[in-house]
């Protein structure tokens, strides 16, 4: 099957001539620390050759678990953050039906996600949903105590023993967490649930292909089989020894960086298919989280076109010029619509009867990119053939080694996340949890002399 292609002419233009060829000995050196290892955040690289690594056992083994839960569940819940839901989340919707939380299917369980936000509302919206329903949980955590899985995870636990008692519920709840430490590990010992080892070397947004992602996505009934082989094909095609004008992962690092020399401060992910609105959610955190610390670092921002450029178009067509573009363009879709003709043509659109719906998308895709380089806007294309699972591993893993890279050319630890640890003291801290009785203290007093 043939590779995503990369597209940079219409961001290169932007650039001096050679300015991203430039950038090969830095990118050439930024990867080949990835593979010996000498990088910052070293003890973060399972990822790296993560795809080739997983054997048709490991597969097996996920899909009998995620087959357990498909037998005896009408809803999964996926417990998780960050990391551990993102990258599930954003398969699952990109290869699924727009419309699966209205339509029943019975071939599939309905999956959702919680242990991401401390809504109480949507908390409580949730348990109300699952009232007399079949559900199992899958809780994904290394730690068991993140404030947001754990306190979702407690709830979900205590429903679903209370419903298919106590047994049962040990049948249809997967712990997806350490090896050997942790709340949700002794957990999950003491209760005797099923479970998955998070690797020790695999951070949280790098995890897709870990059974972080995979039993999820393996439970909503789509084939991770060949969304691994899609990532172990990239992996080789982005591998340390390919040419730089071949290996598409060290371009898109490369023009990136030159744009951001160059005072390209934001990156716009942008995509015409909505069903591609969390693979962008993805990207924001593997790209914010990598890159945005010791004061540098590109914005990691997204946009859905065309229904944000009735709302943001303006601003990326005119607006300060310190943005650049880059699209994810699925050639083929996969249904078949065509615009109908109407005899009083009252909307004046019969120009376009007998088109596909995906050629007029196509022409607003062309139409913007052109209007956008003209305003000032480069533009990267990434273009899909088409949208299933195989093409999706080979896409996750592009974004993976592309972020390894591009972090090293930058100057950062691209596997740490120091900067998420302060919002965390803080709300400790005003909660009084044990521990925390000098922070505690001292937020209360700041908080007396700001009121």
């Amino acid at each position: 099957m043939q590779p995503i292609k990369l597209d940079i002419t219409k961001a290169a233009c932007f650039l001096g001539e050679g300015a991203v060829k430039a950038f090969e000995p830095q990118v050439k050196e930024a990867q080949a620390a990835l593979e010996a290892g000498t990088c910052p955040g070293n003890d973060f690289l399972g990822w790296l050759h993560l795809p080739t690594c997983i054997t048709p056992e490991f597969i097996n083994e996920v899909q009998a678990a995620a087959n357990t839960l498909r037998e005896k569940c009408e809803v999964v819940v996926v417990a998780g953050i960050g990391g551990s839901y993102l990258g599930a989340r954003a398969v699952i919707e990109a290869l699924g039906n727009s419309f699966a939380w209205l339509v029943q299917d019975k071939k599939n369980p309905t999956i959702l996600f919680a242990g991401n936000n401390i809504g109480e509302d949507y908390l409580a919206e949730l348990t109300d949903y699952l009232k007399g329903k079949r559900f199992g949980v899958i809780n994904i955590s290394k730690s068991g105590t993140t404030t947001e899985t754990a306190l979702t995870f407690r709830l979900l636990k205590k429903q679903c023993e209370a419903q298919m008692g106590k047994e049962e519920a040990k049948n249809v709840i997967v712990a997806v967490t350490d090896a050997k430490r942790g709340a949700a590990r002794t957990c999950a010992d003491k209760e005797g649930y099923k479970s998955f080892i998070i690797p020790d070397n695999v951070g949280g947004r790098f995890s897709v292909l870990t059974p972080v992602g995979l039993l999820p996505i393996a439970c909503a009934g789509f084939d991770i089989k060949a969304l691994v082989e899609g990532a172990a094909d990239m992996e080789k095609a982005c591998g340390n020894n390919v040419p730089f004008e071949e290996n598409i992962a060290a371009q898109y690092a490369a023009v990136r960086n030159a744009l951001y020399q160059n005072g390209k401060k934001i990156e716009i992910m942008v995509n015409y298919q909505p069903k591609l609105h969390f693979i962008a959610e993805w990207w924001k955190q593997l790209y914010g989280e990598s890159e945005g610390k010791d004061k540098k670092g590109i914005f990691p921002a997204s946009c859905d076109f065309t229904t944000d450029l009735h709302s943001m178009g303006q601003w990326i067509q005119d607006g300060e010029r310190t943005i650049f573009e880059t699209v994810i363009s699925i050639e083929k879709p996969n249904k078949k619509m065509l615009f109908p003709e109407d005899e009083e043509n009252l909307d004046g659109l019969n120009f376009l009867a007998g088109k596909r719906v995906d050629e007029v998308n196509k022409m607003a895709e062309l139409g913007t990119r052109l209007a956008h380089v003209d305003g000032g806007v480069p533009n990267i294309r990434i273009a899909v053939p088409e949208l299933n699972e195989y093409y999706i591993g080979q896409l996750i893993y592009f974004f993976e080694i592309g972020c390894g890279i591009s972090g090293n050319v930058l100057g950062v630890n691209p596997f740490n996340q120091p900067g998420v640890e302060a919002y965390k003291k803080n709300m400790f801290a005003l909660l009084n949890k044990p521990g925390y009785e000098a922070e505690s203290k001292a937020i209360q007093e700041r908080l007396a002399k700001e009121q």
